[in-house]
């Protein structure tokens, strides 16, 4: 692992009953990176996030994060090193307004100190602000979570995300459902985001993986089948022809 590395997948094998979701996956990540992670159904994308986050141990393999072992922590001592995950569906508070999303998102513990230090609540507001620029929620900040269209909650679920101030972004499928505009919005968020943020992506849609620009990995059968830029792996035989498949003529 060298400095630059943020998170370490090493021969990372999860079996169901002796079903392998993972084979002797290996992965490394970047700090500031973004990185597109794409597959066939049933690749093993989803467990490859589990075993991240620590909702499925592994039979065999390592995790490292910062240096450090995940496998075997509980879920919430993983979130709270720095991992954060964004699912397919928005999770947010429908009956609370946008800005008390993200307060929710950007609150600290409470203690005597923190309910007595403004200079605390005032970082929290000035950062509220700038997470509904970020993701163009600004006009919608009183406007109740539950009456923003499906982009503008994917949206706002993800700002939540940035708010937690994870090292560790990982975003399910956010342009499910979206229209092109809001997945153009999306690609362009997303992109936005890394450099400060390391975050990776996993999706279908090709068009949303293109425009993010990112170093892409492909799974198959549980293990990493190869990695490049978009433009490298469309042309990689492999690629073609377990998902990509060949144009009609």
């Amino acid at each position: 692992m060298n400095n630059k590395d943020l998170l370490n997948l090493i021969d990372i094998t999860v079996s169901f009953e002796g079903f392998l979701a993972l084979n002797k996956l290996n992965l490394n990540l970047n700090k500031g990176e973004l990185r597109a992670v794409i597959g066939p159904n049933g690749a093993g994308k989803t467990t490859f996030l589990d075993v991240i986050t620590g909702k499925v141990k592994p039979t065999k393999g390592e995790v490292i994060f910062k240096g450090k072992s995940l496998v075997g922590r509980k879920e919430h001592k993983i979130a709270r090193l720095g991992v954060g995950r964004k699912f397919q569906s928005p999770r947010i508070f429908e009956n609370l307004t946008v800005k008390e999303n993200l307060e929710i998102s950007v609150s600290t513990p409470k203690s005597p100190l923190n309910l007595i230090n403004k200079r605390i609540k005032d970082e929290q507001l000035n950062e509220i602000e700038r997470l509904m620029k970020i993701v163009n929620l600004a006009q919608k900040v009183d406007s109740k979570a539950g009456s923003l269209s499906h982009g503008q909650k994917q949206w706002l679920e993800i700002a939540m995300l940035v708010g937690q101030k994870p090292d560790l972004m990982l975003v399910d499928e956010p342009v499910a459902g979206l229209t092109d505009e809001e997945t153009d919005l999306t690609a362009d968020l997303l992109k936005s985001l890394s450099g400060e943020n390391t975050v990776v992506v996993i999706d279908h849609d090709m068009e949303f993986i293109r425009r993010l620009d990112s170093n892409v990995s492909v799974l198959n059968q549980g293990t990493v089948l190869c990695e490049g830029t978009m433009e490298t792996i469309q042309k990689d035989q492999r690629v073609i022809d377990v998902y990509l498949g060949r144009p009609e003529d």
